[in-house]
């Protein structure tokens, strides 16, 4: 496996598909959230299901802004 960041290629479509993945998965999560289903990803190297209920907590997280908590 090439550790090399993949948005540092001097391909522009390389470059490019890492944000596609980026969108991708978070097409995969708002369906998931949708349909109140989980999902598989890779957390360090070991699979992990995810429920839509952990996913809208991930999101929670994600929107409060650093040294305020909830």
């Amino acid at each position: 496996m090439n550790p090399a960041d993949i948005r540092t290629s001097s391909d522009p479509d390389l470059a490019g598909s890492y944000a596609a993945m980026l969108r991708a998965s978070r097409a995969a999560e708002d369906l998931a959230i949708s349909t109140n289903t989980s999902i598989i990803v890779s957390i360090d190297g070991k699979d992990v299901r995810l429920s839509a209920q952990d996913l809208l907590k991930m999101r929670e997280q994600e929107t409060i802004p650093a040294g305020k908590s909830t």
